[in-house]
């Protein structure tokens, strides 16, 4: 009798035990997804207004909507608004679009260079950068899409200090920097001065930075968006860890104040779980440099654009790419030595890890 009521007091704390986990675990899902949606709805800019002052007398610019099944583009942008003073108008420093399919579950990352020279629509022809200081967001999300042949749905907006925010909130990025970089930037009281050593390191979000400004050197923004590229793919496995997802909450309020953008929080949530089942399968700087023409305007030098269709030709094969490198599988290790000869990045991977900047 005794071991059987030992018995049933072991099983009965066992369930017990088992009963105030769930709990606190569903407790914790219950306040991690009510914060984070309270996190997710403070993001919610019901304006289209920059953080800038822009045009008054544009025409106002129809942005396309996103069902949830088609392709959605994101435009990326990161602003330098130091000096600018209130009336003044700031110029989109970095220029990216994420493009994500949600059937096949793949992401790809298109670079701007900045200096592109193009038509902006009710401006005549000028930099993509000034873009967003002649209309707003809407007015730049059009040229870039125009100018890539891709509808674009949202816009995303960050200045240094929300970049930097977000890369401390999620404890630094372990990244190869692949050379010495140094450069004094006298303004704001040397507060931006790069200064980095060549080697694996851990980025906190001042060098990380550092890091992506870094265009001083003999291919100025063209490899600076590369660097941008490739350092944002690593940014965005490391948000897909366990441990940020868990962190979410953090890293929402931690970015907010730096955050403008236009997407409203159910689509938010939809986009969050489709990044986390979405690989970045190719990225590319646009216009690439077959491409790119030499031209001046006004005694200045601007990127012109040989051949526009064939550009957006280019998006469209980029597009279709998947130059990520597969994880090998049991039978791979299997392979008899007679075939090592053969390529390990099918379909033209590239050897560092999948991105494409033709």
């Amino acid at each position: 009798m005794r071991t059987q009521s030992t018995k049933k007091r072991k099983w009965k704390w066992l369930f017990i035990s088992l009963s105030v986990i769930v709990g606190a675990a569903l407790a914790f899902t219950i306040y991690w997804g009510v914060g984070v949606y309270n996190a997710l709805d403070n993001f919610s800019d019901e304006s289209d207004d920059p953080p800038v002052v822009y045009d008054p007398q544009s025409t106002p610019v129809p942005v396309p909507e996103w069902e949830g099944k088609e392709r959605v583009n994101i435009l990326m942008m990161g602003g330098d608004v130091r000096g600018v003073d209130e009336g003044q108008a700031a110029r989109s420093d970095s220029i990216l679009v994420a493009s994500f399919d949600p059937v096949t579950k793949k992401a790809h990352l298109f670079s701007v260079l900045r200096d592109t020279y193009v038509d902006i629509e009710g401006h005549g022809k000028g930099r993509i950068n000034t873009a967003i200081t002649l209309g707003g967001y809407p007015l730049a999300m059009k040229t870039v899409g125009d100018l890539l042949g891709l509808d674009i749905q949202y816009y995303v907006y960050t200045d240094f200090e929300g970049f930097k925010a977000l890369i401390d909130e999620i404890g630094g990025i372990y990244f190869d920097v692949e050379k010495d970089m140094d450069y004094v930037d006298n303004a704001d009281g040397n507060r931006y001065d790069i200064h980095l050593k060549k080697g694996y390191q851990l980025l906190d979000g001042d060098k990380a930075l550092q890091y992506v400004r870094f265009r001083h050197d003999a291919m100025s923004d063209f490899t600076r968006t590369e660097r941008q590229r490739e350092f944002l793919q690593t940014v965005a496995k490391e948000l897909q860890s366990t441990w940020s997802i868990i962190k979410m909450k953090d890293i929402l309020e931690s970015i907010q104040p730096y955050i403008k953008m236009n997407i409203n929080v159910s689509d938010m949530l939809k986009l969050g779980q489709l990044g986390m089942k979405t690989h970045v399968a190719g990225t590319a700087q646009v216009p690439p440099m077959n491409l790119i023409g030499e031209s001046n305007v006004g005694g200045a030098s601007v990127i012109a654009i040989k051949d526009e269709d064939a550009l957006r030709e280019y998006v469209q094969e980029v597009l279709q790419e998947d130059v990520t490198i597969p994880s090998p599988s049991p039978s791979d290790t299997a392979v008899e030595d007679g075939a090592s000869g053969a390529s390990a990045t099918e379909g033209g991977s590239s050897a560092n890890g999948g991105t494409s900047s033709r």
